[in-house]
């Protein structure tokens, strides 16, 4: 990994004696702490890392602020809230880390699109962006309008969610690319084992990833999705998916991007030299 190197998707759950999980959660994680995550990252070489809240907590953030507080430096946060938070709220959540907000279709007990437009006005001067979060790929074109129209920037988790069955040519693939253009839209490559036909390489989404990477490698995110929750397939190593980096990024330099200024610019790290 190169230096200043950010995983852009990881949760913390729990210790849940410390920080309960949601009554109204639609999954129940074990324990996977702060400790945990740094551990890993550790052996992996990774040096940055945003901790997107996780949905078993619901919209009670106090173990992702825990985690940041501890390394505020080397961490950033991405909140799941709902609109019509006080402003106060908002302020010390941006002061203590966050710099965003989740919406998802997938998860229960958190933020639903309904919250969008609402979301993206009561973050604006605080420089949020927004992120989706879709159970399945058609989703992004309910929401295209609604993104273009709040004039935030914003980041579709997980390849949109988009599948290699569906491809390059499918509607939500090409919604993408549009949204790519508005200059606001991020793109991240996390989960994607998720959403191949194929064992691991997973050379089945190369197609769509190298589409993406070519098109907009300055809008191009990476993350682990450690520790994969909710995962319906065989869990994957997490050194594993870093060895898939240069597969799905041949070209150095869009690796530099995706990897260290990309994430530097989005989430408001110090810039890296060299």
């Amino acid at each position: 990994m190169p230096k200043g190197a950010c995983d852009t998707h990881v949760h913390v759950f729990g210790p849940a004696a410390q920080f309960p999980f949601s009554p109204a959660r639609s999954y129940t994680p074990e324990d996977c702490t702060y400790d945990d995550l740094v551990a890993l990252h550790d052996v992996l070489g990774i040096d940055r890392v945003v901790i997107v809240h996780g949905g078993a907590h619901g919209t009670d953030n106090a173990a992702t602020l825990a985690a940041l507080a501890r390394a505020p430096a080397r961490m950033r946060g991405v909140a799941v809230i709902p609109s019509g938070l006080p402003r106060a709220t908002l302020e010390d959540m941006h002061r203590r880390g966050m710099r965003g907000c989740r919406m998802s279709t997938v998860v229960s007990g958190g933020a639903s699109f309904d919250h969008l437009g609402r979301l993206a006005e009561e973050t604006r001067d605080l420089g949020w962006h927004l992120v989706l979060h879709f159970h399945k790929a058609g989703e992004l074109l309910d929401v295209e309008t609604a993104l273009v129209a709040s004039g935030r920037p914003f980041v579709l988790d997980h390849l949109a969610r988009i599948t290699a069955a569906e491809g390059v040519d499918s509607k939500p693939f090409q919604a993408v690319l549009r949204l790519l253009d508005t200059d606001r839209c991020w793109v991240k490559l996390a989960s994607l084992y998720r959403l191949s036909s194929d064992p691991y390489p997973h050379r089945d989404m190369l197609p769509l990833i190298h589409r993406v990477v070519e098109h907009r490698p300055d809008r191009i995110l990476w993350g682990s999705n450690w520790p994969h929750p909710i995962c319906p397939v065989p869990m994957p190593n997490d050194g594993d998916l870093v060895d898939l980096i240069p597969l799905w990024i041949p070209d150095a330099d869009h690796r530099r991007l995706a990897l260290v200024d990309n994430p530097a610019m989005l989430y408001g790290f110090d810039p890296v030299d060299g």
